[in-house]
């Protein structure tokens, strides 16, 4: 069950102690006083980028960047970000294959952490990728990660299956 539905994924209604409000009708949210969340604008790439970073985001063999000019590009993927007094304090990638919703880069300010905005992000890019058609929302976490307890706090499960990779061109690892 994702965040946001019931069982039979129906949208739920908004409990005591949801730190989240969605405005389904324009995809964006609000997480917390002061917290704003919609599409990451031109001038915030440096900013993502910077957050990326600062949260641990970015690997060696991954060009922040690049990520962030692709998905930016597609008509299938969005970069959302929180701001607070105009500052980035808080990202998420989001992007359909087809019939599957992706999350990546999801990521809040080390000072803004246990606030709710990991949640609200998060919510806010399955209520993107739901209105884009995805029908099931998936995401990868490295093994030990414990980023992994959030997400399964939000309702997503390891699945069964095995994730296989293989470089298309040299790169640093």
């Amino acid at each position: 069950m994702a965040a946001g539905t019931t069982a039979d994924g129906a949208p739920r209604a908004a409990e005591a102690g949801d730190d989240v409000a969605i405005d389904r009708t324009r995809g964006a949210a609000q997480a917390g006083e002061g917290v704003e969340i919609g599409e990451m604008r031109d001038d915030e790439a440096p900013a993502v980028v910077r957050l990326w970073h600062a949260c641990g985001l970015t690997r060696p063999w991954n060009d922040p960047r690049a990520d962030l000019d692709q998905a930016r590009a597609g008509t299938t993927s969005t970069i959302l970000v929180a701001r607070r007094a105009g500052a980035v304090v808080g990202t998420v990638m989001a992007g359909v294959d087809g019939h599957r919703g992706w999350v990546y880069y999801l990521g809040v300010d080390p000072a803004e952490q246990g606030r709710g905005l990991g949640s609200a992000l998060l919510s806010a890019a399955e209520t993107w990728l739901g209105a884009s058609g995805a029908r099931k929302v998936q995401l990868m976490v490295r093994t030990g990660n414990p980023a992994a307890g959030f997400y399964a706090g939000h309702g997503y499960e390891v699945q069964d299956c095995v994730v296989l990779g293989r470089w298309l061109e040299p790169a640093a690892r």
